[in-house]
């Protein structure tokens, strides 16, 4: 009964009640070193687990979905990149959403984290999922196509006919008309085996292959792009600098040392309307006569910039963007002074370039000397239609009738605040308006040549002239080259994918039991083709010129008999 007790006892045996010296005699426990084992063999687990997940092609799938969804609110919801006064308006539009957009970085969706953790993840993934399917393919290229099953009547599409070929001269037709059909053969005993169709691997992994390539190409025009815009008053200059853009945005890598040396002017501009009734005011032609040089000291070349017809230089493209008028005044103090004299852009409203703008005059003394400045604002038309109408509104887009319509200011144009100012807006916080003598604004519709008179001496602005201006884009894109083949790339390769067909064939030449050769052809698609049947009979009918069908001895039999 003791030895049964001992046989049933619980307590822990010699080998595993042993004490960790130095302990009080308690069961030992698990070391450091095998938790940390334990540890790392649960974390290589979860680590293959999880790679094995990312690079599947459901996982692939899932991430490009997420990848075109995600591009939507960059359609959709202005972006900071894009036009930040467009954010900005925005904000003001909507104060509670605004706040979440700006938390989820909808305005800034293709630098936000979650969209590039998308674009990493799919990235990884593609690479993961291209790389051991690149190795397999390339093993199977170099493998012989598969032994012949001994069982061929059991192949999806199956053919025999007895010929009295011998073997060897049945295997050597099939062999070489395979060949002519472009197949991989091998001759493996009494059968010839072959494969055709690997292109359409080829083809998927050109797929594949190409979205890496896309989405470099992606990241690159993001990371090393610039993009600025540049208003070029009819005679001026431009010089591709920094300090000479209105405004410019750059991707993170993209250096001021990067820009394009290059430089051009504005010699002329054409505009060019449709005369008909149904397309009046439609444009038929812009055209920027300009000159450009490269370099500090090129030589000055002239061509033309016309809508989607850019200037390249170097790697950098000129975009003419709009056009519009900019009225040549020139304006005296009350000392009688030039305070202010040249061309003032004025921005169209609509598309007959019914335009507004601003004249700022900061370097001005008044009749008694005291310095001040002015402020000038109001519409210029191209064609005015009438004092009848009285409204400043053109009617044309073509410069018949110019007219300029101005209110007078004078105070604190708000220039030496420190804060940025926009040249087409006049800050009349702190200013005061001219008054007429009736006590009312003073306000003047003056053409060509005609001189508004500001009261008590105070001075004028004279109308001398128009000159024209365009707005150019200045855009430095890299990758473009390498997008337009990746995007040509992937869809050589789906189409190989989806209609290059993967597909076996074998041919077996053995002797009968009446000593004829006995032929069996059979074939198995790799994928659904309803073409494989077909082409499989055109085989057999290319293999009885070699391998002609004799009748079966049965078949003969019955024929005597008859």
């Amino acid at each position: 009964m003791g030895a049964a007790m001992s046989q049933l006892s619980t307590a822990p045996s010699e080998e595993r009640s042993q004490t960790v010296p130095g302990s009080l005699g308690g069961p030992r426990k698990p070391g450091t070193a095998g938790r940390v084992g334990w540890f790392l063999r649960e974390l290589t687990g979860w680590l293959r687990w999880f790679w094995r997940q990312l690079t599947s092609m459901r996982v692939a799938l899932m991430l490009l979905f997420l990848l075109s969804l995600g591009s939507i609110p960059g359609s959709l919801i202005p972006q900071t990149n894009v036009d930040a006064v467009k954010v900005d308006e925005f904000k003001q539009r909507h104060d509670v959403l605004a706040p979440l957009y700006e938390k989820l970085q909808l305005f800034d969706v293709y630098t936000s984290v979650w969209f590039s953790a998308i674009y990493i993840l799919l990235f990884v993934s593609l690479i993961g999922c291209i790389v051991p399917r690149t190795w397999q393919f390339v093993g199977q290229l170099r493998a012989e196509p598969p032994r012949a099953p001994r069982r061929l009547d059991r192949m999806p599409v199956y053919t025999t006919w007895h010929t009295d070929a011998a073997p060897d001269e049945v295997l050597g037709a099939a062999r070489t008309m395979l060949r002519g059909k472009r197949f991989r053969t091998h001759l493996r005993g009494d059968a010839v085996t072959s494969e055709k169709g690997y292109l359409r691997e080829v083809g998927n992994l050109l797929f594949h292959i190409a979205l890496i390539v896309l989405l470099l190409a992606f990241a690159a025009g993001q990371l090393w792009k610039s993009e600025g815009g540049k208003l070029v008053v009819q005679g001026d200059s431009f010089n591709n600098t920094l300090t000479q853009y209105d405004d410019f945005q750059s991707g993170t890598f993209f250096g001021s040392e990067d820009l394009d040396e290059f430089g051009f002017r504005l010699e002329d501009f054409t505009a060019d309307y449709y005369e008909g009734a149904a397309d009046a005011m439609t444009p038929k032609e812009y055209r920027a006569d300009i000159s450009y040089w490269t370099g500090g000291d090129g030589k000055e070349k002239k061509t033309a910039i016309r809508m989607n017809h850019p200037l390249e230089v170097g790697g950098s493209k000129v975009y003419l963007l709009a056009h519009g008028f900019a009225p040549v005044v020139s304006v005296k103090d009350g000392q009688g002074d030039i305070a202010y004299r040249g061309p003032v852009a004025f921005l169209p409203q609509d598309t007959n370039l019914t335009s507004s703008g601003v004249v700022k005059v900061t370097d001005y003394r008044d009749a008694q000397g005291n310095k001040d400045q002015l402020g000038f604002q109001g519409f210029f038309v191209p064609t005015f239609g009438g004092a009848e109408s009285g409204s400043m509104f053109s009617q044309s887009p073509e410069l018949d009738y110019p007219v300029l319509f101005l209110t007078a200011y004078h105070g604190d144009l708000g220039v030496n605040s420190g804060l940025p100012q926009s040249v087409y807006q006049l800050d009349t916080d702190n200013m005061k308006q001219f008054k007429a003598k009736d006590g009312g604004p003073l306000a003047k519709k003056i053409l060509p040549g005609e001189t508004m008179k500001l009261p008590n001496g105070a001075g004028s602005l004279k109308f001398e002239g128009i000159k024209q201006w365009a707005n150019f884009q200045i855009s430095h894109q890299v990758g473009n080259g390498w997008a337009l083949g990746g995007a040509l790339a992937a869809i050589a390769g789906l189409a190989g994918s989806l209609f290059i067909q993967r597909r076996r064939v074998w041919v077996r030449a053995m002797p009968g039991p009446d000593g004829r050769t006995v032929v069996e052809m059979a074939g198995l698609g790799r994928s659904e083709s309803t073409r494989l049947p077909e082409e499989l009979s055109d085989m057999a009918v290319s293999m009885q010129a070699e391998a002609p069908a004799v009748a079966e001895p049965s078949e003969s039999a019955e024929g005597a008999g008859k």
